[in-house]
């Protein structure tokens, strides 16, 4: 996984602090109806996905349940880290009908073409 950082912006001020966060891995295949990606977020669950169409770019955001253990931990090879992966949206897709489902840590998100933009077939007069 690589790590990417986000300068926030605050009302017009410049901010020194940074979030970091996780690139989730991701597949995207292309359909009849548009695009379908695939994004690994173990960990995350309904309520820590958020995915805004922002400027003409898609941003996906999980933030994963924090883990409980109940002793020491003594080696740790995961982090609490939050995803984050930012797409710039292709003219084609109809932002207004997009749409998304998790599950087993794996965030679908649908972009459908513009109906304008499928492909049809034009009937003879």
């Amino acid at each position: 996984m690589n790590i990417v950082s986000h300068e926030p912006q605050k009302s017009g001020q410049q901010s020194t602090e940074q979030t970091a966060y996780v690139a989730p891995y991701v597949d995207i295949e292309s359909t009849d109806s548009g695009y379908t990606l695939y994004a690994e977020m173990p960990g995350v669950n309904r309520d820590g996905i958020h995915i805004t169409v922002e400027q003409g770019n898609l941003v996906l955001l999980g933030q994963r349940q924090p883990l409980s253990a109940s002793g020491e931990p003594l080696h740790r090879e995961t982090r609490s880290l939050p995803y984050r992966r930012v797409y710039e949206l292709d003219p084609s897709i109809d932002a207004n009908k997009i749409s998304a489902r998790i599950e087993q840590g794996i965030l679908t998100v649908n972009l459908p073409k513009g109906e304008n933009l499928k492909p049809r077939r034009i009937a003879l007069e």
